[in-house]
């Protein structure tokens, strides 16, 4: 039998792996258009990769992606982030757990995970293609034929396509009569032009809670300040489950923040009013009395018009009103979107209702199997794109 894996990324390398393992007799083909191989995985997690996350429980993993929830479910019963942890750990690669659930591995650099890659499919005789790009994708009765823009003709029995978000490819499949997902980005920061605010880059909040105002999305977090606006998990987390909403939108976009989401107005009143009572005679600017940074608690300050020396006693309603209304009920519109680190995410692809689950197969074209992102499929931040590789590359592979 010959396989053919289109893609020499995170999904297709694992695939072809999978697949030596599977069918040792096999011979196996990865193409790769460029030079380089396995480069998001080069530059994951600013060059340590963040191969996965400590989510061992497939129902609560499936959270995590705003497209795919459903489909992944079944699948991460199969193979999921624990899997991972011990196939490479059999292969001598350790992984460490972070305070926030990302796995890296010990030694802190991609590097380790591309060696094993590498080390890997040479073991398994996998044939590794690079500089071809391919022109298309020509199923037959007997399999599938790959040209090249040369003209050459390679062939294959089978086929898994694990090209990520590729939009020629993604034409291709469109042309042999499967239905693509509108690509758009996913995972980003948002822009405002709060210009005052943007003084406070840099500035974190621990728990806060953004949401837009059509209220359907909603998400609590970490908020990080910067030069241009906002980033932090809460943002990116809202990025990517909105995704369409704010494309559609053209990322212009009311929002709303409540700074300490474990506060209500009311429990903040009575903060305000103990306050008063205990410390009359403190000034309201330089007692930063909430679990803020703070310089964000000062511009809350200023953005209420209350004097620099103002007192507490004197603090009036109105002005205790306006002081709330910047920490509880913060409004702002999105200016755009930038992109988060070089982490790119797009939320789009092949339509999930069009890939049997339980084997990665096309419904349309039969022996065509699909892992990665060339499905639409994308998780947030924290390893769970790379989950999703690793589960659908597995399964992809046992051509079921």
């Amino acid at each position: 039998m010959k396989i053919g894996v289109l893609g020499g990324g995170a999904a297709g390398f694992f695939a072809a792996i999978r697949c030596k393992e599977n069918f040792p007799q096999a011979h196996v083909e990865i193409l790769e258009k460029s030079s380089g191989v396995l480069s998001k995985v080069r530059i994951s997690g600013g060059g340590r990769c963040n191969v996965t996350h400590n989510c061992f429980d497939p129902q609560i993993l499936v959270k995590y992606y705003p497209r795919g929830k459903k489909e992944l479910l079944g699948p991460f019963h199969r193979f999921q982030p624990a899997d991972m942890v011990k196939w490479l750990e059999k292969r001598r690669v350790k992984l460490k757990t972070e305070s926030d659930g990302r796995m890296f591995p010990i030694s802190d650099s991609s590097e380790t995970i591309i060696d094993c890659f590498l080390q890997e499919s040479k073991k398994r005789k996998v044939v590794l293609r690079t500089n071809l790009p391919v022109a298309g994708i020509f199923p037959s009765e007997n399999g599938f034929t790959i040209k090249d823009k040369q003209g050459n003709e390679l062939r294959y029995d089978k086929l898994i396509v694990a090209t990520g978000s590729n939009r020629k490819v993604w034409d291709w499949l469109a042309h042999l009569g499967h239905n693509i997902q509108k690509p758009v980005p996913s995972l980003f920061t948002l822009q405002n032009d709060l210009k005052s605010m943007h003084k406070l880059s840099g500035l974190s909040t621990d728990t806060a809670e953004i949401s837009l105002n059509n209220g359907k999305f909603k998400e609590r977090g970490p908020i990080l300040l910067t030069h241009w606006g906002m980033s932090g998990p809460a943002v990116l987390k809202l990025s990517a489950f909105a995704a369409r909403y704010f494309f559609e939108e053209d990322y212009k976009v009311p929002v709303k923040i409540n700074w300490l989401a474990e506060e209500t107005r009311e429990s903040l009143q009575s903060l305000v009013q103990q306050r008063k009572q205990q410390f009359p005679k403190r000034k309201i600017k330089s007692d930063t009395f909430l679990p803020l940074p703070t310089r964000l608690y000062e511009y809350f300050v200023e953005e209420a018009q209350i004097p620099p020396d103002l007192l507490w006693s004197y603090l009036s309603k109105k002005q205790q009103n306006r002081l709330l209304l910047h920490i509880n009920d913060f409004h702002f519109v999105t200016t755009g979107k930038t992109i988060y680190k070089d982490e790119f995410v797009t939320c789009g692809g092949v339509s999930l209702k069009e890939v049997n689950f339980k084997t990665m197969e096309s419904k349309v074209i039969p022996g065509l199997y699909f892992a990665g992102e060339v499905l639409d499929i994308d998780g947030v931040t924290g390893g769970f794109n790379f989950q999703n590789a690793w589960t659908t590359a597995w399964i992809a592979a046992e051509l079921g």
